[in-house]
């Protein structure tokens, strides 16, 4: 199974950090944010990487280059300076390396000790996402999670309400495994990923989890600076 990196963003909240330095490769613990990721992905048996990047990619090229110093292979699909793709757009355009088959992506700006290896498509869904709660940057979330079923909705079915948590929805962590049939009828450019989730959940076709571990969205110095802290503790 493949699995793709996204590192396109321009990391305006990170500035003047990102002004020199692409969000991706910014280190916390001794190492890139984008490393972290790259060792977790290996640690779950993904030696098969796509990685995209625009605002100052090559750097990232140069830092990582084929992926045989962290034993994997990586692939990258550059979007260059331009109007960026969107996680959308991004996504479509790498297509042609992912395979036929589901495939993981994660956002190459967050921390987390989620366990990819449990990740699986149910039978006819296009999509599985990880969700987390509510983190103080986001109070209001995104998804409500019915049973293993991601909803769109606010109102759920009377069928599935019991099983929902209607105190809040749950945050989506950035994290998710995706069927090639997602991104059926898109075209080439920029284009956001929630409408394709939304689609799939009103036709019952996206699942989901809650992860009730490790999960930090590195958008700002400050949360870059916890991480380090975290980091910091784990090691003693």
């Amino acid at each position: 199974m493949q699995a793709m990196i996204l590192a396109a963003g321009r990391g305006n909240r990170m500035r003047p950090l990102t002004d020199r330095v692409p969000k991706p490769l910014l280190a916390a613990g001794g190492r890139p944010l984008i490393v972290h990721q790259i060792e977790r992905l290996l640690a779950a048996g993904y030696r098969e990487l796509v990685i995209n990047h625009a605002h100052l990619g090559q750097q990232i090229e140069a830092c990582l280059g084929d992926g045989t110093q962290f034993g994997v292979r990586i692939r990258y699909s550059p979007e260059g300076t331009g109007r960026a793709l969107e996680t959308g757009g991004g996504i479509y355009r790498a297509l042609p390396w992912l395979g036929p088959g589901p495939f993981l992506v994660v956002n190459g700006d967050i921390w987390c000790d989620i366990d990819y290896t449990k990740l699986r498509l149910g039978a006819g869904d296009l999509a599985r996402i990880v969700l987390v709660n509510n983190p103080d940057h986001h109070p209001h979330g995104d998804f409500l999670l019915a049973g293993d079923r991601v909803l769109a909705s606010p109102r759920p079915a009377a069928s599935t309400r019991s099983q929902v948590d209607t105190r809040s929805p749950l945050t989506f962590a950035g994290v998710g495994l995706y069927h090639p049939g997602l991104f059926c009828g898109c075209r080439p450019g920029a284009f956001p990923l929630a409408p394709l989730l939304r689609a799939a959940m009103a036709s019952g076709r996206c699942g989901g989890c809650h992860h009730r571990g490790h999960w930090l969205d590195v958008g700002t110095p400050e949360r870059l600076q916890a991480l380090a802290q975290l980091l910091r503790t784990a090691q003693g």
